[in-house]
């Protein structure tokens, strides 16, 4: 009887003693303070503007912006009709789809030759790349204006004759300033990619451009979609190069429709709000379908092995 009792005490699981949490040390208190404040510093304009997008004019002007009450709709309502959005989203959408496809595309093919392939002028050109982004691009606005100018289009693709006044120029400015940093950020992150995957795709008989559309391309996906995100954003709210090189009003983007909100002697500023709520729209939409290949391809390829 006594062995038994000592044979089912040895077989009991003895309990595993509770782990000791670690202290908070002060200084990831003070990193998560910061955090905090820093996160909320950027989100109160947004939550601001919101709140005052759903008020109505009149209450605010009696009762001031600090006040609860008056909310209504109709600012949304009167911001897409004055604001003329339907027009404008479609001016967008024509110039950043194409701009952010052909610069992924050129990017990417760049890229691909720098990661893979080593020759005299391979550091050269990246350099050249990465210094291209380092120009301020208002100091090429007359050369590309006048450039624009002289350059001849038929009359079916323009009114004026020539490049100027057409989405073709804005597409092309942004296409070409935006695909250096592009090569950049894509070209460091094929070099952290096995070089056996292409290596026997070769064996196997493949080409360069079988290896780069096939294989480097789809497990650059991540970084494709961070770098998609970033370019939709800059270029959907740059309203500099369309200004520049367009002069007909039905052609310019969306971030036109802000100033058809502001009034002559006064401005609206709850009207003004929910326009503004509704330009960002699309890149809100955009950032949370891409927020997992966004921190993907922030994270993957920053350390090499």
């Amino acid at each position: 009887m006594t062995a038994t009792v000592h044979t089912e005490q040895r077989r009991r699981p003895r309990p595993r003693p509770m782990p000791r949490r670690k202290p908070v040390r002060p200084a990831r208190v003070v990193l998560r303070v910061f955090l905090t404040v820093m996160a909320l510093g950027w989100l109160f304009p947004v939550a601001w503007a919101v709140y005052n997008s759903l008020r109505d004019y009149g209450f605010t002007s009696t009762h001031g912006y600090f006040s609860v009450g008056g909310f209504t709709l109709q600012n949304y309502v009167e911001a897409w009709a004055r604001g003329n959005f339907a027009t404008t989203f479609y001016n967008s959408a024509v110039i950043t789809i194409p701009s952010v496809v052909l610069t992924l595309l050129f990017a990417s093919s760049a890229a691909y030759v720098l990661a893979r392939f080593s020759f005299r002028f391979n550091v050269t050109l990246l350099a050249l790349f990465t210094a291209a982004n380092l120009l301020p691009q208002q100091a090429l606005l007359v050369p590309l204006f006048r450039l624009f100018l002289n350059i001849e289009v038929p009359y079916e693709v323009s009114d004026s004759g020539s490049l100027y006044d057409t989405y073709y120029a804005v597409i092309a400015v942004n296409v070409a300033f935006q695909t250096g940093f592009c090569t950049f950020v894509l070209s460091n992150y094929m070099r952290t990619l096995p070089g056996e995957l292409t290596e026997a795709a070769l064996v196997d008989g493949a080409g360069a451009w079988r290896q780069y559309w096939q294989i480097v391309l789809p497990l650059c996906r991540p970084a494709l979609a961070a770098l998609a995100t970033l370019q939709i954003t800059w270029v959907y709210n740059d309203f500099f190069w369309a200004v520049a090189f367009m002069r007909t009003g039905d052609k310019f983007p969306v971030t036109s429709s802000l100033q058809n909100l502001r009034g002559q002697f006064f401005t609206d500023y709850n009207l003004l709000s929910a326009g503004s709520v509704i330009v960002a729209l699309p890149t809100l939409i955009v950032f949370f379908l891409l927020q997992r290949h966004l921190r993907a391809g922030l994270t993957l390829g920053s350390t090499k092995g």
